[in-house]
């Protein structure tokens, strides 16, 4: 019933054709599954056939539920041929990120710990997912406990880059990131504590939403810091993400039809916040040049808010949830997650109570600026995907930590709670740009309306 990536499939190159996905969109989908063009066991056997054909060397899955997704796309043709439509992802492939309970299936959270542990019931956004209709059809790799940004440090090896495989995909939902730039599925769920979501869609060339915080259940996600984080998707396009959210968050309104003509957009420059590649920075704000969106530069008063804010908040939580596999088994972490819970124990009470008090400033700051602009802009990353295992890397003259440099524009909305999203802004050296929007909640029809002009 369940394939792992161990037993087998043909490599994969930088030349390989594409996946099945790769060009098809969910609403294309849809309309043709509705139109008999197609059935949801098609659409199944081709996720299954390119997960076989590519993901041997992308290692985006953990575990491939073969009969079980089969199964759901027979159900999900005959119910549609009996005239019930359960809405827009009914019969469309899924794949889930390993931190999120689906049962019957392996949920290992990359790591040692876990690595017999089979859930027995899902998570709420995969109970929502089902009732959609989706059909799932495996489980996509974790940075071990989801605490970590680059994706390629896991109990059963890292995800890899379908650009280059000898680079991350970021993390942490690097195999849902993977799996859908390669095609294997149309639509993949991840989760996003500090850019969890928008890191591998920046990196490996996709859509990656993160909706407002609590919009999406996170019952039944294993914690990173409950106070930050949030379930998000990740797509070809921001139209996709935006179907594949409102399935999970349970909205049955019909959309505000917001086209995203004009708006207008605050610029943060990213260097406020940390040192950003240069080349990334003129890619993503030249991205930002298309008609009816009114660019003016923004700022924020002081950056170190956002830094102690997080940080303080993120090593607490996170240590909590940990402490005692941490004393009782540190063999069975990987040395990369097991260094970042040893300086993690090391936050002091009056650190965390003042990194509370830093959020509510942010969070004040954040509004402030989102009454006076629709949308906020910055790049998604500081650098491009970086080789697998590399933790330093020189950015803009400077010698940087990886990790940092991976979620420096991305966390400060999970310390704020609203909607970000990353598109695709172009290319440097072969590898994909991304360019992160940030809204109000509650306004994500602007959003993700204004990412579809640009990176859609």
């Amino acid at each position: 019933m369940i394939r792992t990536p161990e037993e087998g499939a043909p490599p994969l190159t930088q030349h390989s054709p594409a996946g099945f996905f790769r060009d098809r969109t969910i609403t294309e989908l849809a309309d043709r599954l509705r139109a008999g063009e197609t059935s949801a066991v098609e659409l199944t056997r081709a996720a299954l056939r390119t997960i076989d054909e590519l993901d041997g060397e992308l290692n985006a899955f953990t575990a491939v539920d073969r009969e079980g997704a089969v199964q759901a796309a027979e159900k999900a043709d005959a119910e549609l041929a009996e005239g019930l439509d359960r809405g827009p992802l009914h019969g469309i492939p899924v794949a889930v990120k390993d931190i999120i309970e689906v049962a019957g299936l392996p949920t290992a959270m990359g790591s040692a710990h876990f690595a017999e542990h089979v859930s027995t019931s899902d998570a709420e956004c995969v109970r929502r997912l089902r009732t959609g209709g989706a059909v799932l059809v495996g489980k996509t790799t974790t940075h071990e406990f989801a605490f970590g940004p680059t994706g390629d440090s896991a109990h059963r090896g890292p995800s890899r880059n379908p650009h280059d495989t000898t680079r991350i995909t970021g993390g942490s939902s690097g195999g849902s990131g993977a799996a859908v730039a390669a095609g294997m599925v149309p639509l993949a769920l991840g989760t996003d504590t500090g850019g969890s979501v928008r890191i591998p869609a920046a990196l490996c060339g996709v859509v990656g939403f993160k909706p407002a915080y609590g919009a999406i259940s996170t019952d039944g996600v294993f914690p990173l810091a409950q106070s930050l984080d949030h379930v998000g998707v990740l797509a070809r396009t921001p139209q996709d993400c935006r179907t594949g959210y409102r399935v999970l968050a349970g909205l049955r309104s019909t959309p505000s039809g917001e086209s995203g003509e004009t708006a207008s957009i605050g610029w943060l420059d990213p260097g406020a916040l940390h040192p950003t590649d240069p080349e990334i920075t003129r890619i993503a704000r030249a991205a930002l040049d298309v008609d009816g969106l009114a660019v003016r530069e923004v700022g924020i008063r002081d950056p170190d808010v956002v830094h102690r804010g997080f940080l303080g908040i993120q090593f607490s939580e996170a240590y909590a949830n940990h402490a005692e596999r941490v004393a009782e088994h540190p063999e069975l972490f990987t040395d990369d997650v097991l260094d970042r819970l040893r300086q993690a124990a090391r936050t002091a009470g009056w650190q965390h109570v003042r990194a509370l008090a830093a959020r509510e400033e942010w969070r004040r700051e954040v509004h402030e600026l989102l009454s006076e602009v629709d949308l906020l802009a910055t790049p998604t990353t500081c650098v491009v995907a970086t080789e697998l295992g590399r933790r330093e890397i020189p950015v803009d003259g400077t010698a940087a930590d990886v990790r940092g440099a991976l979620i420096g524009l991305t966390k400060p909305w999970n310390l704020a709670g609203v909607p970000a999203v990353s598109v695709p802004a172009g290319v440097l050296g072969g590898l994909p740009v991304g360019l992160q929007l940030v809204g109000r909640p509650g306004r994500e029809d602007v959003l993700l309306a204004v990412a579809a002009r640009i990176g859609g």
